[in-house]
């Protein structure tokens, strides 16, 4: 039985965890994302108890798959006593601005990283399965980084492989470079790494030009890349790689910070680019699992990762919305942000962004046909 078999039901890995839990009220990811989509799909009729598991929260020894045990423990320690210390701080990142110590700092990332771990089980033997909670690709071995503290693109790719999957690829098109997936697998083989992300944004990694040993493709776009550029480095580029290497299972990381209105990119994609990206891998290979990621506008996140699960299950996500799902949207707040005043109606009444097209851009041709060439020689 494929992936593609209408028998096959997706699985949606969730928790209760990401609904009363925060960064901080000061930080990007105060918003509510995961418990918007389990939320929303529940309102749309779309999440039946049959298909929903409630994600385990991950034992240290299973993180220590790839994180190491002293930075395992930190996390533990800083939550326990909701505080770090200076060496620990320089050591580990934990308790920065940016990866700061709140109420469920070790819990809610061990909780990830449980489901990016069941999701690579699960699929041992093919399907489909959606993990929105997933998708921290910054997070390094020992230490935190990226508002990522432990890397569960990572770990479900490892447990991929402790299930017998040889091949696998990982294609992000979240708005920030997944350094951290990049440092574990750029040797591998057996991993096909292909990461769109806007230039000259953090973490400022993955130039076109780093290729490292393994099959590592890196495609910096440019500011106000849109619907059609997307659709050209699908087709062009992300889909031939996936002819030629010929995965045994492809993670996706479909971070919603590449859309328009979201604030910590200036690329211009609806989220139709991220549906047509789903769409078109899902036929590829017999096992899919699908990630979240980036995406700091609590209305763009739900609508588009709500939007990629009725994809996964072969649903189209429609324009107009019934009051059920409407009443989900119009309750979201978004604390201290100008963009949450005079917020547009569409934010509330459609999961389905207008599409947001144009010229293909001379930069975007340039860099897939430097990058296509590579593809004859590195996979």
């Amino acid at each position: 039985m494929t992936a593609s078999s209408p028998l096959v039901r997706p699985l949606f890995i969730g928790s209760e965890i990401y609904r009363g839990s925060s960064y901080g009220a000061w930080h990007p990811l105060r918003v509510p994302r995961v418990s918007t989509v389990m939320d929303l799909s529940r309102a749309l009729g779309w999440l039946p108890a049959q298909q929903y598991i409630t994600s385990p929260r991950a034992k240290p020894v299973a993180i220590s798959a790839w994180h190491t045990p002293t930075y395992i423990a930190a996390l533990q320690a800083a939550e326990a006593a909701q505080g770090v210390s200076e060496e620990v701080r320089r050591r580990h990142h934990i308790g920065t601005h940016s990866n700061p110590v709140f109420a469920e700092v070790f819990r809610r990332p061990a909780t990830s990283a449980g489901g990016a771990l069941l999701a690579g089980e699960l699929l041992a033997n093919g399907g489909r399965v959606y993990a929105p909670g997933c998708g921290t690709h910054h997070a390094m071995p020992d230490r935190a980084n990226g508002f990522c503290y432990f890397n569960d693109p990572v770990l479900s790719i490892l447990s991929l492989k402790r299930s017998g999957v040889k091949r696998i690829a990982y294609i992000d098109i979240d708005a920030h470079h997944p350094d951290g997936v990049e440092h574990a697998f750029e040797a591998d083989p057996d991993v096909l790494m292909i990461s769109t992300h806007e230039e000259n944004r953090w973490p400022r990694t993955g130039a076109l030009g780093h290729e490292g040993v393994g099959n590592l493709f890196n495609l910096p776009l440019p500011k106000h890349s849109h619907d059609d550029d997307m659709a050209y480095v699908l087709s062009e580029l992300i889909l031939p790689a996936l002819q030629t290497f010929r995965p045994d299972a492809i993670v996706l990381q479909c971070g919603a910070d590449a859309v328009e209105e979201d604030p910590q990119s200036t690329l211009a994609m609806s989220n139709n680019a991220h549906f047509d990206v789903i769409r078109a891998l899902l036929p590829v290979c017999p096992r899919f699992l699908l990630l979240g990621g980036g995406g700091y506008n609590p209305w763009s996140v739900g609508r588009l990762w709500t939007g990629a699960w009725g994809v996964l299950n072969g649903i189209d996500p429609p324009r107009d919305l019934d009051d059920a799902p409407r009443r989900v949207l119009e309750a979201l707040t978004w604390s201290g942000h100008s963009r949450a005043k005079n917020r547009p109606t569409h934010w509330s009444t459609t999961l389905r962004d207008d599409p947001r097209n144009g010229p293909v851009k001379d930069v975007v041709r340039e860099r897939v046909g430097k990058l296509k060439k590579r593809l004859l020689v590195h996979v």
